[in-house]
C-alpha cells in the first residue's frame, strides 16, 4: 500500500512529515511518496532516510498557512497538495495525507478529485473523546454555511464512518444544538428535522455539548462554523485543563507526591485529549481518501494520519459511503 504525505504541510515542515514517514515505513509497513520542494526536503533527510521504501516527487510550490487557499492555489498550480492530489487520481497512491492549509486542501481536493456522485457538499471529520468510546463530529470546517439536506448527507457519510471505522453498531446520529429538547436550535436545526427522521439512519434528535461528551450519541451533524468552534473550543479546555492540573501538582511537595499516584491516570487523560493521537480528519464525499490535520502536527501526528489512511483503505471506505448516498438518494427519488 502506498500513502501519498504532503511533505510541505506542517508549521515546521519537512521535518516532522520526515520523521512520520520513516516511522510509518519501519512500523505500518507501508510506502510514502513524499510530495514537496525536493531541494528542501533533501536538506533535512537523516542518514538513516528509508530511500526503497519513500520516494519524494518535487513540487516546487508550498502553500501557505497565511495563503488564501483559492487564490494562491491557481497562482501556485505545482503547490505539492495538488501534485500529490493529482498523483491520488492517478492511482499512484491510495490515500493523501496532509497538515497544510484547511482550505487549500479542500480546493484543491474537489477541484482535483472531484465530489461523489449525488454528494452536494462534502464534509470535514473529527473524533472526539467522549465518557462511552468515541464520537464523530461533521462538519468541522467545510461548509461555514448549510442547508438541510447538506445535513442529511452529512448524517449518512458520518453513519456509515462510525459503523465501519469506529466499529459502532446502528450509530446514533444526532444535531448538534442549544437545547435537546424539539423545538431548540435556529431555523436550519428546526428545518433540518424532518428530513433527519425520514433518512437512512439511526436520528436521535438535538444534542447539547454535554450529551456529546457523555457518550450520549456516536454522530454529530452541525455546519463548518459551529463544528469548528466546537473543536477549537474543546481542544482548548483539554489543554487549559491538563496544564492547571500539571501546574497545581508541581506546587508544592505534598501535591507533588499525589501527583505521583495520579499519574498514570493523567497521563490516560492526556493522551485521550491530545490531537496528535487521533493524526488527522478524514474529508468525506470527495472520490478519494484525504486526510488533513493540524498545523503544528508533529511526528506522531503525521504517523497516525498516515496510520487512520492505511485503515480506511483497508475498510474500502470510499466505496462503503457511495454505495450509502445511492441509497438515499434512491429513497427521495
Amino acid at each position: 500500500m502506498t500513502i501519498i504525505l504532503d511533505a510541505m504541510g506542517s508549521d515546521s515542515y519537512p521535518i516532522p512529515e520526515i520523521e512520520g514517514a520513516m516511522l510509518a515505513v519501519e512500523q505500518l509497513g507501508v510506502e510514502i511518496i513524499l510530495v514537496g520542494n525536493t531541494e528542501i526536503i533533501e536538506k533535512h533527510l537523516p542518514p538513516n532516510f528509508v530511500f526503497n521504501k519513500i520516494q519524494i516527487i518535487d513540487a516546487p510550490d508550498v502553500l501557505e498557512m497565511i495563503d488564501k487557499p483559492v487564490e494562491a492555489s491557481r497562482r501556485k498550480p505545482n503547490n505539492s497538495m495538488a501534485v500529490g492530489l493529482r498523483l491520488l487520481k492517478e492511482g499512484k497512491g491510495q490515500a493523501f495525507v496532509t497538515a497544510g492549509n484547511t482550505g487549500g486542501a479542500l480546493f484543491n481536493a474537489i477541484s482535483i478529485l472531484k465530489r461523489m456522485q449525488g454528494v452536494q457538499r462534502p464534509a470535514l471529520t473529527a473524533i472526539f473523546p467522549t465518557r462511552k468510546g468515541r464520537c464523530v463530529v461533521l462538519d468541522i470546517g467545510a461548509n461555514a454555511d448549510c442547508r438541510p439536506d447538506f445535513f442529511v448527507q452529512f448524517g449518512i457519510m458520518g453513519s456509515i464512518f462510525a459503523e465501519k471505522v469506529l466499529k459502532i453498531k446502528d450509530p446514533r446520529v444526532a444535531l448538534l444544538s442549544n437545547g435537546e429538547e424539539e423545538g431548540k436550535g435556529n431555523q436550519l436545526i428546526k428545518e433540518s428535522k424532518d428530513l433527519m427522521k425520514s433518512a437512512d439512519f439511526n436520528f436521535i434528535g438535538n444534542v447539547e455539548p454535554k450529551e456529546v461528551f457523555a457518550g450520549e450519541t456516536d454522530v454529530v451533524v452541525c455546519d463548518g462554523f459551529t463544528g469548528n468552534v466546537f473543536l477549537k473550543t474543546s481542544e482548548a479546555i483539554g489543554k487549559m485543563m491538563t496544564d492547571i492540573i500539571k501546574e497545581d501538582i508541581k506546587s508544592g511537595f505534598i501535591t507533588s507526591l499525589g501527583g505521583l499516584l495520579v499519574k498514570p491516570a493523567f497521563n490516560r487523560i492526556k493522551t485521550m485529549m491530545d490531537p496528535s493521537q487521533v493524526g488527522a480528519g478524514r474529508l468525506l464525499g470527495v472520490n478519494g481518501l484525504v486526510f488533513i490535520g493540524h498545523g503544528r502536527s508533529n511526528s506522531v501526528a503525521i504517523f497516525n494520519g498516515i496510520k487512520a489512511a492505511q485503515q480506511d483503505v483497508e475498510l474500502n471506505l470510499i466505496s462503503e459511503i457511495q454505495t450509502a448516498i445511492e441509497k438515499q438518494i434512491s429513497l427521495e427519488s
